[in-house]
Formats: C-alpha cells, structure tokens, sequence
C-alpha cells in the first residue's frame, strides 16, 4: 500500500510504501477511493490536540470497499462500500458507552488521529464503525458526509428548533448543515471571514437568508448559533447575536482561546455548550437525512500525493467547500 504520513508534529506528510496491513479480530480492511480532508486534519499536522501518536496516517473522512474481513466479523462482505468516520473504536466498558454516550468513552480511538486513517490506498478500520454505504451517490460527493456531515448534524440537533440558525465559519460542515437546515425550514444566517464575499455568495446559493463578517449582527436576534471556525473570538460574538434563552453550540474539536466576555453576554439563560465527537446512531440518522434533505457537497478532488498543499490551501482559507483526496 502508499500511505502520506505524517512523521513527527508539524512535519510535511511523506509518501510512503508499506506492506498491505492485516485485520485483526473484529476488524475489516477497506480500500479506500476517497478521503475527505477535514480542519481536524490540520491539528492533527500542526500538533494541535494531545497524544497523538507518530506515525500516523492522517483522514478520517473516508469512503472505499471492504476487500479483506478479519474473524470475527459477520456485517460485512468484501465488495461492501463504507464509510469510515472519525471516532474509529470504544470500550464498550466505561459509564458513558454504558450510557449511551460513546462519544465520550474514556478509551476511544480516532480515525487518523489514534489509529492510521485514509490518506492511503488501504485502511483498517473497525467493522463496528464502519456504515454501509451502499451504492448511491459518487464517493467523493460522500466522503465529507463522514466527518463535515456527522458532526455538522451532531451540532444541528444540539442547536435545538432553532429557527433562526446562525452559522460561523462557513466551511465544508457549514455548507452541509446549511443545506439540512434549509430543507427542514430554518433560516440560516451565515457568518464569514471579513471581506470574504466568494463565502458569503456561497452561503447564499445554499439558501441562506443573510451573510456577513463574524463581527457583523444581522437585523433580528438569532435563536441558537453554532460556531464551526476554530476561533475562540467568536463565541463572544455569537453570543451577542443570540436572543435570551439562546444557545451557541462550538463544534470544533480544537480552538483557540476564548476571550473574556462580561456576564450580561451569558445572562438571560443563554447557554455555550460543545460537541464532542460523534456516536453510530448519529451516523445512521444523518446518513438517512442526507439524501433525503437532497444534500449536494461542493467537492475539489486532488490526488493523494498533493495531500501537503491541500492542508495548506484549507488553512488558508482556499478551499470553497469540501476537499477530497484520491489514492
């Protein structure tokens, strides 16, 4: 197999040639034809999130076929097409998988963070965590349903019956979500870089009622914001554009500082809440509600080899949608 792989923090992936790798108990290998790449990416490249291990192939947006089924799995077949998602293993064991909550497993591996992901021709991935995809759809098109979509309709449903949604950082999760919120009748307000008018036209062809820089308030107070840059800035500022009784929900798994802010913004039983990683039952419903809302994804596909300017472009802010690398 070739695999990019990151070697040591903030270090340029390297294209590498490995023996193809074997499924263990419970596990299936997958093929991969297409990887989305995700911000989480970018702070896994540049060594932004704790413990990751070195080295580590990158990608946890990724579409491709079963061909090799380790013992022990009975839900798939070779020649399955999968989708395998950023939260790529759980204990099973500890009170919030108990729970309900796997997101939040206390022995959780990630998908190109904890375990190898798919920037490669190969991966190995957990049948539990695998969703059948089945055969509709380009695999580009889905590959950023994997990780955009899930955790962009993990913080939709946190957001409430909001009907008016406000959205910061109008990237590949944001034109997503946009697109389903539009579909179940919400107004969506889209919030953008400043001066960043190619977004803002975006984000209105989706649907969007208004749009305008970060620091921007639209001309009615929105019902819940959700924030998807990785600026710690912006939670003051989303909480000013919320009403009372608002809530603004972070979805980021990293961002930068968040700035003090006087009480009066929270008051008014304004809630701040966070999503943490996504569960199965997540991946199921969004995967029923994509096709169904008639989710297009914006997709720019590059070969995998370009995997180092790709990240450069996104954390530039280059990239209208979503990216998607091909082995």
């Amino acid at each position: 197999m070739h695999a990019m792989v990151l070697p040591a923090p903030r270090a340029p992936l390297q294209m590498e040639e490995r023996p193809d790798p074997l499924p263990a108990h419970g596990e299936i290998r997958v093929k991969v034809s297409a990887c989305g790449v995700c911000r989480t990416d970018l702070h896994v490249a540049d060594a932004e999130l704790p413990d990751i291990r070195y080295p580590i192939i990158p990608g946890h947006e990724i579409v491709g076929r079963v061909d090799l089924v380790g013992p022990g799995v009975t839900t798939h077949v070779t020649g399955d097409r999968v989708g395998i998602p950023w939260l790529g293993h759980t204990c099973g064991a500890c009170r919030f998988c108990k729970d309900g909550m796997e997101n939040l497993c206390d022995r959780p591996l990630f998908t190109g963070y904890t375990r190898d992901g798919g920037y490669a021709t190969h991966t190995i991935a957990d049948a539990r965590y695998a969703f059948p995809l089945g055969e509709a759809g380009d695999d580009a098109s889905i590959a950023p349903l994997l990780c955009a979509g899930l955790i962009g309709w993990r913080s939709l449903v946190l957001a409430g019956n909001a009907e008016r949604l406000g959205i910061y950082g109008f990237g590949a999760a944001a034109h997503i979500i946009a697109q389903v919120a539009v579909w179940q009748g919400r107004s969506v307000y889209a919030f953008t870089r400043s001066g960043d008018s190619a977004a803002q036209d975006f984000a209105r062809r989706l649907g969007a009622v208004w749009s305008g820089a970060s620091g921007e308030l639209p001309d009615t107070p929105l019902d819940a914001a959700i924030i998807y840059a990785p600026a710690g800035e912006l939670v003051p500022a989303a909480l000013r554009a919320v009403r009372k009784g608002g809530r603004v929900v972070c979805a980021g798994i990293h961002m930068s500082d968040i700035p003090s802010f006087p009480y009066e913004l929270l008051w008014e039983e304004r809630q701040l809440i966070s999503v943490a990683n996504l569960t199965r039952q997540d991946g199921l419903d969004f995967l029923k509600v994509a096709p169904q809302a008639g989710v297009r994804t914006e997709t720019t596909v590059f070969p995998l080899h370009e995997a180092n300017d790709v990240l450069t472009s996104l954390k530039r802010g280059q990239i209208l949608g979503a990216a998607v690398l091909r082995p």
